[in-house]
């Protein structure tokens, strides 16, 4: 059957954007007119679109203490796509799914219900509908009201308000300010307690980065034995079968073999193993003054808002998505298009992670500091020594730059850190992809996937995919966190 329907977009342009674009039916992404192929519904098989199904099951061998970790700490109660690509990182996993099932299940400021829909909202920021619909079903299970489920128009008000804090902890947090919160938890009946609000701001950054995951990794919907085909086609998440339309099939290797040879790719994994060494010799010769450093990171951030996503220029939100959205054309492309705002800088050493986000998430919904602070050292350290095919290797200071880079796009700055690094380790193309990933996962494809680090292993990828996701979720609870300490003071 063929999903790819002619048609306007809608708005103003509408007539000369159908000219050049056709609507997916199914996703209602917006695919290239000159590729008009007829596709058909079957999905790749396996947890991930971007990673052979083989390569997943035997990295992680679904061990033991993978299946023995779903049974305890699953909310499902079933093996999902994220869980089993995540097992390639058995000890990180154990991490993800105790501060998860944490947030969702045990005693906590929020009813359950409620913690199930803000996981829908935050989801919906980046029209993920493999979040979104797991959610639904948690929700309805957790004895949630159904009629919530039609839209944000028939939720408590209460649950309306934290519209504004979901949007900008999703797109623009540095916009977050005391007001915001004091919004929140003085607004009479409907107000929130500071418990409730950082339970509350916990679950949106951990979805919005949890949806960076989904998309990066290219999770698969999950298959339903009450379908006939075994795939619930309303789960789609940024993968759908239009991809096809634009070379972004699992199937399709020419998207890697036509343009690099082996060759190619074998002499870039030397550069950047070179690259790494020479660093780490020049920082034993000499260090960068702190005016040199500060300029550096000012040049990084500056440089990180110019790098352009393989993006449609068109976005469609479909029903089932946008309603559960409020301003759904509100984003991080606007500032780094538009160049309206001035991105601040976030000096790291004023409010950091360890020395005050920990305490007071830790003193406002006990213990789930230290679920999330264990979360963020586990995927920091994280490291076999390997590089694609060397062992022995010291990764830290690619660990680090891939960290770094992502709180550098969102305005944080480490005084100690030389941001010079980013650009001697972070190729063009993997800046592509960890912006579009990070800032808005929904337009990532495959190509994008393949089109960095060509040696190294898929689990080497997924491992950058966890950095991306803890860096992100921590960036945005560094800025909720400084604004509830500022309220409080």
């Amino acid at each position: 059957m063929n999903r790819l329907s002619a048609g306007p977009i809608g708005g103003g342009s509408a007539a000369s954007a159908a000219g050049q674009y056709r609507v997916c039916g199914n996703c209602r992404k917006v695919p290239r007119q000159e590729k008009r192929v007829q596709v058909s519904p079957p999905l790749t098989r396996g947890p991930s679109a971007f990673i052979p199904e083989n390569e997943v099951m035997q990295a992680n061998g679904l061990d033991e203490r993978t299946n023995l970790l779903v049974e305890e700490y699953s909310t499902s109660g079933r093996l999902d796509n994220i869980t089993q690509v995540m097992s390639i990182h058995t000890q990180y996993l154990e991490s993800f799914l105790r501060s998860q099932f944490y947030m969702l299940r045990m005693d906590g400021p929020l009813p359950l219900p409620y913690r199930h829909y803000i996981a829908i909202m935050a989801a919906a920021r980046h029209q993920c509908s493999y979040l979104i619909n797991m959610h639904v079903d948690e929700f309805l299970k957790t004895g949630g009201i159904a009629e919530w489920l039609n839209g944000l128009e028939y939720i408590p008000q209460r649950l309306k308000n934290l519209n504004e804090i979901n949007k900008l902890l999703a797109h623009r947090p540095w916009l977050i300010t005391k007001e915001h919160i004091q919004k929140l938890v003085k607004t009479g009946e409907n107000n929130w307690s500071l418990p409730e609000l950082v339970h509350a701001v916990v679950l949106l950054a951990h979805y919005h980065a949890l949806a960076s995951f989904v998309f990066g990794s290219g999770i698969n919907p999950e298959r339903d034995p009450d379908t006939s085909n075994g795939v619930r086609l309303i789960a789609v998440n940024n993968f759908c079968v239009c991809d096809l339309a634009n070379d972004n099939n699992i199937e399709n290797a020419s998207l890697t073999s036509s343009n690099f040879g082996i060759a190619d790719s074998l002499s870039e994994l030397e550069a950047l193993m070179e690259r790494m060494k020479r660093l780490q010799e020049d920082k034993e010769d000499e260090e960068a003054s702190q005016e040199e450093m500060a300029t550096r990171f000012e040049k990084e951030k500056k440089e990180s808002l110019l790098v352009i996503s393989g993006a449609f220029d068109d976005e469609i939100v479909s029903t089932d998505v946008s309603r559960y959205i409020e301003d759904p054309g509100f984003g991080y492309k606007d500032f780094a298009r538009r160049g309206e705002e001035h991105l601040p800088t976030f000096r790291a050493q004023d409010y950091t992670w360890e020395n005050h986000g920990f305490s007071l998430v830790n003193r406002l919904y006990s213990d789930i500091g230290h679920l999330l602070d264990e979360k963020f050292r586990m995927v920091y350290n994280l490291t076999y020594n390997t590089m694609a095919t060397h062992e022995d290797v010291d990764t830290t200071t690619l660990r680090r730059a891939l960290f770094n880079y992502v709180h550098c796009m969102y305005g944080i700055r480490y005084d100690d850190y030389d941001y010079g690094e980013v650009n001697q380790l972070l190729e063009r193309s993997l800046k592509v992809y960890i912006k579009t990933v990070t800032c808005y996962p929904e337009r990532t494809t495959k190509r994008m996937y393949d089109s960095y680090w060509r040696q190294f292993k898929h689990s080497e990828k997924v491992h950058v995919n966890l950095l991306l996701m803890e860096a992100r979720m921590q960036a945005e609870l560094l800025y909720a966190l400084r604004a509830i300490t500022r309220h409080l003071t």
